[in-house]
């Protein structure tokens, strides 16, 4: 009974140390986000109205935070918050396809073939069909010198069915070949954003 006692203890202390670790790594990394996604709304709504873009929403995904943990955000410009929030993936680089080998520090790349994902700011280009998900994908056109290769690339915002619809931390999302690839219900709910926009809409990859 006194070393079942004792066992009881040293688990707790073991375990719940590190439980209380992960919490706390998670609030922080949450909280650094909220203070940086304010500031990034804020230039994302300027050049958006300098490039004649959507001004009512835009996304933003936050590639510093750990990827089992909700980092795909819908920003409402009108009410000035975020509307919806989902997991999504990063490239693999050369680790293997559909791993978590760099899901708290992943590189970035411009380069052909590199199957990384590729910083900067984006225009949401033309819906199209796609293999993966539910078979819906939109073009994404780089405008910075560190994603200019995304057609080329065939960079796309697409649906995956490895991606989670909740957070997974301390897992990590699979990671593929550089697509920001969400789970096929973020995929339909972000989808049915784009009905009715007329101009368009900006996605801003970040890691800062």
């Amino acid at each position: 009974m006194f070393k079942k006692i004792i066992c009881c203890i040293l688990f707790n202390v073991i375990f719940g140390c590190d439980s209380k670790s992960e919490q706390n790594q998670v609030e922080v990394e949450q909280a650094e986000s909220k203070i940086n996604i304010d500031t990034k709304a804020n230039e994302a709504l300027s050049f958006a109205q300098n490039r004649g873009m959507n001004t009512d929403f835009c996304i933003l995904i936050d590639f510093s935070k750990h990827s089992g943990l909700k980092r795909f955000y819908i920003w409402d410009f009108n009410e000035n918050k975020i509307v919806e929030e989902f997991l999504v993936s990063h490239g693999a680089g050369d680790n293997p396809w559909s791993g978590t080998s760099t899901k708290d520090n992943p590189i970035f790349s411009n380069e052909n073939n590199s199957h990384k994902s590729s910083l900067g700011k984006y225009e949401i280009g033309e819906r199209g069909w796609s293999q993966w998900g539910i078979n819906i994908k939109y073009l994404l056109h780089g405008l910075e010198s560190t994603n200019s290769n995304a057609l080329q690339r065939v960079i796309v915002l697409h649906g995956w069915e490895a991606v989670p619809d909740t957070e997974i931390f301390p897992n990590g999302t699979p990671e593929g070949w550089g697509c920001p690839a969400l789970s096929n219900a973020a995929m339909t709910k972000v989808d049915s954003y784009f009905k009715n926009v007329t101009k368009p809409v900006l996605l801003w990859i970040y890691n800062e």
